[in-house]
């Protein structure tokens, strides 16, 4: 198997994930979040399959997420509008995302891993 993995490296989860990845000898293809963000287009397609809510692909406990007072701002913007703002700056996106192309997953939890990658 292998995945798409979208992460940032000084992200503690992200390396967490690598790790549970290498461990289960699973290949994957890493994509700095920050310096290559998914587009408008790719965050649409990965919402669509993930079967989530749009509002947990927000890094919500990330800074800019508070400075940009997204909490209040995005139920007054369609998901176009979202979707395009996640794309702007991969910080705002939670992470890492993992995806084989049908399946998508947020954030690392062994368990939901073991589910879908092992």
């Amino acid at each position: 198997m292998s995945v798409t993995l979208y992460e940032y490296p000084k992200c503690g989860t992200c390396r967490n994930a690598k790790k549970w990845l290498d461990a289960q000898s699973v290949s994957y293809e890493a994509i700095h979040i920050v310096e290559n963000p998914p587009s408008a287009e790719e965050l649409k397609e990965l919402h669509q399959k993930s079967g989530l809510e749009l509002k947990a692909f927000f890094n919500t406990s990330g800074k800019k997420y508070r400075e940009l007072d997204l909490k209040n701002k995005r139920a007054h913007m369609s998901e176009q509008e979202q979707y395009e703002l996640l794309a702007s700056d991969g910080m705002l996106i939670k992470r890492p995302i993992v995806t084989d192309g049908t399946k998508v997953t947020l954030g690392f939890k062994e368990e939901q891993f073991e589910t879908n990658w092992a």
